[in-house]
C-alpha cells in the first residue's frame, strides 16, 4: 500500500477517536476511578484480547495458505489485524470500515484477487461464527434456565435465524459469494449502474474469487473447520472479559452466564453496526442482560465502561500500529 493511502486510512481513524473521546458521556475523573477499582483485572483483560488478536490473525493465515504459498512474517499480519480491527471500531458500518485497507497491504504479497478472497472469507467466518455463538447462547439458555412462554417465543424466533443464516453460509461457502452480492446490487437504486460496470470490467477476477470461495468449502475441508473452530472459541474464550470483570465485585456468576451476557450484548449491539464502536449499544446490552439475570444494574454499567475503555485503548494501539513496519515486498 502506497504511503498516501495508509495516511488516508490513519487520518480517519485518528479522527473518529478524536470524536469518540469528545462525545464520551463518562467524565474522565470517573473512569479513571473505575479503572483504579479493577486494577490488574483491566490489565488481564488487555492481554486476552491480544490473544483473541493472535486466534483471528490465526484464521486469516489458515485461509491464506490454503490458496497457495504465504511467505508474510506472522508479526505483520497479527499487526495489520488489529489495525483493521481498530479501524472497524473507529468507522461506521462494523466490517465495512477495514476491508479494503486489508486488501490494500496484502496485494503485494499474494496478488489482489487472493487478497480479497481472503479478506472476504475471513469476514464470511467472523460473522459465521457469530451466529453459531448466538446459537449456543439460546440452546444452553433454553436447557439451563427456566423463563415463561413469551421468552420461550423469543428464544424459538432467534434460534430459527441463526439457523436459516448458518443455512445460507453455508451455501454461499459453497458457491461463492462476491459475483452474485455484487450482481445483486444492480437492482439497488442509486449503485445499480456502478454495479453493472464493475461487473462487465471485473467479471473474471470476481467468478475467480468465487471459485477460491468454493474451493475451501469442498477441497480444504480442514482448513474450513480448523478456521471455524478458531473464531468460534474464540468468541467462547472473549467471555473471559465479562468473568474476569465482574471477580472485582466477587460475584459468584457462572462462565454460562458471562456467555448469555456476552451473545446478548453483542446481538443488541451488532444491531446499531451503523454507530462506530456501537456507542450506548453495549452498554445497553450489558445493562439488559444483567436485570435479566438478576445481576445489579451497577455491575452492567461497570462492565460496559471497562470493555470501552478497553476498545479504545486497543484501536488507539491498532491506530499507531498503522505506522509501523511498513516496508513493501
Amino acid at each position: 500500500m502506497s504511503n498516501k493511502a495508509r495516511n488516508i486510512f490513519f487520518v480517519i481513524g485518528i479522527v473518529a477517536i478524536v470524536v469518540m473521546l469528545l462525545t464520551f458521556d463518562v467524565s474522565f475523573s470517573m473512569v479513571w476511578e473505575n479503572l483504579s477499582m479493577a486494577g490488574y483485572w483491566f490489565l488481564l483483560v488487555m492481554l486476552l484480547w491480544a490473544f483473541l488478536y493472535a486466534m483471528n490473525t490465526c484464521t486469516w493465515l489458515l485461509l491464506l495458505k490454503s490458496s497457495g504459498e504465504f511467505t508474510m512474517p506472522f508479526w505483520k499480519l497479527y499487526k495489520i489485524t488489529v489495525t483493521s480491527f481498530a479501524l472497524n471500531s473507529a468507522t461506521p458500518c462494523g466490517l465495512m470500515g477495514s476491508e479494503p485497507y486489508k486488501i490494500m497491504e496484502l496485494k503485494s504479497w499474494v496478488g489482489v484477487n487472493r487478497a480479497t478472497s481472503s479478506v472476504l472469507l475471513f469476514a464470511m467466518m467472523h460473522v459465521f461464527s457469530h451466529f453459531w455463538f448466538w446459537l449456543t447462547a439460546v440452546v444452553l439458555f433454553a436447557v439451563l434456565e427456566s423463563y415463561d412462554a413469551s421468552f420461550a417465543v423469543l428464544l424459538a424466533v432467534v434460534g430459527a435465524f441463526c439457523v436459516l443464516v448458518i443455512y445460507f453460509f453455508i451455501k454461499g461457502y459453497k458457491v461463492g459469494i462476491s459475483y452474485k452480492a455484487i450482481k445483486l446490487l444492480t437492482h439497488v437504486p442509486f449503485v445499480k449502474n456502478w454495479a453493472r460496470r464493475f461487473i462487465e470490467e471485473k467479471e473474471e477476477n470476481l467468478r475467480q474469487i468465487d471459485a477460491q470461495i468454493a474451493q475451501l468449502h469442498s477441497q480444504s475441508r480442514g482448513t474450513f473447520v480448523a478456521t471455524l473452530a478458531l473464531e468460534y472459541f474464540g468468541r467462547i474464550i472473549g467471555c473471559s472479559e465479562v468473568f474476569f470483570i465482574l471477580q472485582i465485585f466477587n460475584s459468584d456468576i457462572s462462565y454460562v452466564q458471562c456467555i448469555y451476557i456476552m451473545a446478548f450484548t453483542s446481538l443488541f449491539a451488532n444491531m446499531l453496526f451503523f454507530i462506530p464502536m456501537q456507542v450506548g449499544g453495549r452498554e445497553g446490552g450489558f445493562a439488559l442482560s444483567a436485570k435479566g439475570l438478576a445481576i445489579p444494574a451497577g455491575y452492567g454499567f461497570f462492565v460496559g465502561l471497562i470493555c470501552r475503555v478497553r476498545e479504545l485503548i486497543w484501536t488507539v494501539i491498532g491506530m499507531s500500529l498503522m505506522k509501523v513496519g511498513n516496508r513493501t515486498k
